[in-house]
């Protein structure tokens, strides 16, 4: 036999072991199932006909209700970002610094390790559509956290200060891997459309999909065919008749969703949750689900949400309830547990893994006592706005005793037949405070990165202020109307240079100068909320305070921004920029750009 037919022989076996190693690891990548969250914004236990709504029209979300795992005693935060931020670290939102919506209190810490992060590094592709609500800079952007694509609106809601100028949900302009893009539609509509085109470009791989919908947070704006189907129901307002509107239009999104996983042949191997983030804005008020209290609220109607769960492929289908109490935080370890990633926790968890309870494998499932409580303060305060929750018990606010399991609308007060409960849930709040103080959680800050080539400029908006006056400043209502605030920004100066800080009222893509005077948005049938006039033009001054600079500069006719130029060194500093008016009212610059020369 010839030296080249052998040669031949080995090269042939070499590409045909090559061959089948690569198609055995390409198998075993797509073993791993997708998952996908749903969460929409602001939606209760009682925003769902499968929970008893007679009025609101959700047959699709229905459908996997009664297909899915159910988890009949699930807790959230009370508000948007604490629920977020506990999601994707594990950890209650106390720790995090992300126990406010606002105000630099929803910039969760650089140093948390979040659960995109954890899937990246185990092979997994991650989306993200929709409300984010953890930081609009540098690095506390999705992309900073993990996430491969994001299509994202800013702040906490659409129309809010980080928001691209002028959205209104309709054709609205969003941030695309950090980069503003122009999009046509309704914003569920597009977040779901932008979610779905990410799924089929990843359908051959293991993939993370974070959908959450700003809806049905206000404003009420929503397509005309949604307010119809509500127009003329006996007891229904207009809000309600929006609100409902957009959970109905969520609910149409989803088919289009579970429609796309079976036409792409992945619905068995895709692990498919619909959860919310907190309890009702206002749906209590038609129907309550039996439960006390909504949005913000430390009663149950305020945490106390929805959480289906559907994987075929992992025996988790058939409608079953799970009664246990379980919080949001218990998510991240659920996923390390059931899908067995790599990660081990640079941080102490809150959560726990639901894995034995979806496989009813609970044996000595703990009594457990979980904590919540409402801050939305610019500090942590102890004792505030807060319930203890065991399987059977509440104390609320330290006062108040109620029986879940016999009394669900928490109505009668038992504090003072059961002391020894009492004395154990308040025990347990105590250990659990002071865990929170131990790790410094009540003297930590996220500073705003600046100067850094990941965000150049950096578009910071006054909803990052930190000031205890909030009033309004955090949305873009607040500089069309020149409400007042004073406060700082906690800003990070990355890297010593020339930098050129720019004061606005209004940001660079509205085009408007300081001193600009306009009407009020043209009403649509749609819009529940419109942009208000703005009236205000002796703007005079500007102020600002960074590191050792400290400078004034007259604000000129038409003149749009004011702009210094200085040298900063390297450093943490708080951050002063101010707008003042003919008879020396201070207001915030509502925008400022720090730009790296």
């Amino acid at each position: 036999m010839s030296t080249y037919s052998v040669s031949n022989k080995c090269l042939c076996f070499l590409f045909l072991f090559v061959f089948m190693t690569l198609g055995y690891a390409q198998n075993e990548s797509k073993t791993k199932p997708n998952i996908i969250v749903v969460i929409t914004d602001d939606q209760g236990m009682g925003d769902l006909g499968c929970y008893g709504n007679p009025y609101i029209k959700t047959p699709n979300i229905d459908k996997f209700y009664k297909d899915a795992v159910r988890f009949t005693n699930y807790h959230v935060s009370t508000t948007c970002a604490p629920s977020r931020g506990a999601i994707m670290t594990g950890r209650h939102t106390n720790r995090l610094n992300v126990f406010h919506t606002i105000a630099g209190r929803s910039l969760l810490l650089e140093d948390e390790v979040l659960l995109p992060q954890i899937f990246a590094q185990n092979g997994y592709t991650n989306g993200m559509f929709g409300k984010w609500h953890l930081g609009d800079n540098y690095p506390f952007r999705p992309e900073d956290r993990g996430f491969h694509e994001v299509v994202r609106h800013g702040g906490g809601g659409i129309t809010q200060g980080p928001d691209f100028w002028g959205n209104d949900y309709f054709d609205d302009t969003y941030w695309h891997n950090g980069q503003t893009e122009k999009y046509e539609g309704y914003c569920t509509d597009v977040f779901f459309t932008e979610a779905l085109n990410f799924i089929e470009t990843n359908k051959d791989k293991p993939f993370f999909c974070y959908i959450a919908t700003n809806a049905p947070h206000g404003p009420l704006n929503v397509p005309e065919q949604y307010i119809n189907m509500y127009k003329g129901v006996k007891g229904l307002e207009e809000r309600f008749q929006r609100f409902y509107g957009m959970i109905t239009n969520i609910d149409d999104n989803f088919k289009l969703l579970e429609d796309k996983l079976n036409a792409l042949n992945i619905a068995d191997n895709t692990i498919l949750i619909f959860t919310t983030d907190n309890g009702t804005a206002g749906g209590n008020k038609v129907f309550d689900a039996g439960l006390r209290g909504h949005k913000g609220s430390e009663y149950e109607g305020g945490h106390r949400v929805p959480l289906f769960i559907r994987w075929p492929d992992g025996k988790l289908t058939g409608g079953n309830d799970i009664d246990e109490l379980v919080a949001h935080y218990d998510l991240l370890p659920t996923f390390v547990d059931l899908l067995g990633l790599d990660f081990n926790p640079v941080k102490p968890l809150d959560g726990k893994s639901l894995k034995p309870l979806l496989y009813h494998e609970e044996g000595n499932w703990p009594n457990r006592v979980l904590y919540m409580d409402t801050q939305r303060l610019q500090n942590l305060v102890k004792y505030r706005k807060y319930s203890v929750m065991d399987s059977d018990w509440r104390l609320v606010n330290g006062n108040e005793l109620y029986n879940i399991n016999s009394d669900r609308s928490q109505t009668t007060n038992v504090f003072n037949k059961f002391p020894e409960v009492v004395e154990k849930l308040a025990l347990g709040y105590e250990k659990w405070w002071q865990s929170i103080i131990d790790e410094g959680a009540d003297d930590r800050f996220a500073f705003i990165k600046v100067g850094s080539p990941n965000e150049n400029p950096s578009r910071i908006s006054s909803h990052d202020l930190m000031t205890g006056k909030f009033n309004g400043v955090w949305h873009q209502h607040g500089a069309t109307r020149s409400l007042q605030a004073t406060g700082r920004w906690k800003i990070e100066v990355v890297e010593d240079g020339d930098y050129k800080i720019s004061l606005c009222r209004f940001p660079r893509e509205s085009g408007f100068a300081i001193n600009e005077t306009f009407p009020e948005q043209k009403k649509r049938v749609e819009l529940e909320q419109i942009m208000p006039a703005s009236t205000k033009s002796d703007f005079e001054t500007a102020y600002i305070y960074l590191a050792d600079f400290e400078k004034t500069a007259k604000i000129e006719k038409g003149q749009k921004e004011v702009s210094f130029t200085t040298k900063i060194s390297a450093g943490k500093y708080d951050m002063e920029a101010q707008l003042i008016d003919a008879t020396n009212k201070v207001y915030p610059a509502y925008y400022v750009y720090i730009e790296k020369l």
